[in-house]
């Protein structure tokens, strides 16, 4: 039995933890679209999903590719942060457009 993207998704959004931590969203391929940081993993992660959310256009295409969700607890905010910068300078994600050029 195959699980469909949407219910992946919902399975990932259900583990997702209550602490600091930086998350990748990744495309079918698996590549990095986006990296974020968050002092609330679930709140965050949680909240891109939400239908009554008001997102920017460049927003709601990036939700429509997300295909995966990988995250990484860190101790502090100032932890995810740093590891935030260096995710987006390792993976360059096109979504991270003012952080991936610097």
């Amino acid at each position: 039995m195959s699980e469909t993207l949407a219910e992946h998704l919902e399975a990932q959004l259900k583990t997702l933890p209550a602490k600091p931590g930086c998350y990748l969203m990744k495309d079918v391929s698996g590549k990095v679209i986006y990296v974020g940081k968050a002092i609330n993993l679930r709140n965050r992660v949680r909240s891109y999903f939400h239908v009554s959310a008001q997102h920017t256009l460049k927003t709601n295409q990036l939700v429509r590719k997300i295909a995966d969700i990988e995250w990484i607890v860190v101790g502090s905010e100032l932890e995810a942060l740093i590891l935030e910068m260096n995710l987006i300078k390792k993976h360059r994600p096109h979504y991270n457009v003012r952080l991936k050029d610097d």
